[in-house]
């Protein structure tokens, strides 16, 4: 059983893996539909705040409960590392 089945994302924040959807980094996420996402996800109440700082990065996340978008202070590559367990 591979033990590694939660991502920490920074704060006291642990998601599963098998939610995530994708992993984006905020510099480059800027296009018009990422704005709009973001409104309608934040009208919505899914935008959840992992950050104690400038957010770098956003995980999108599905499960039965419903969708969440993660704001974390981590990279992508950070994230990266810790999704490969490094």
């Amino acid at each position: 059983m591979n033990k590694n089945i939660y991502l920490h994302i920074g704060q006291d924040f642990m998601i599963k893996k098998h939610s995530v959807v994708g992993i984006f980094d905020m510099d480059n996420a800027s296009g018009a539909g990422t704005k709009a996402f973001f409104r309608r996800a934040q009208r919505e109440g899914l935008v959840v705040d992992a950050s104690d700082d400038i957010p770098r990065s956003f995980t999108v996340c599905t499960t039965a409960a419903g969708d969440a978008v993660y704001l974390s202070q981590l990279s992508t590559a950070a994230l990266s590392r810790r999704w490969n367990g490094e």
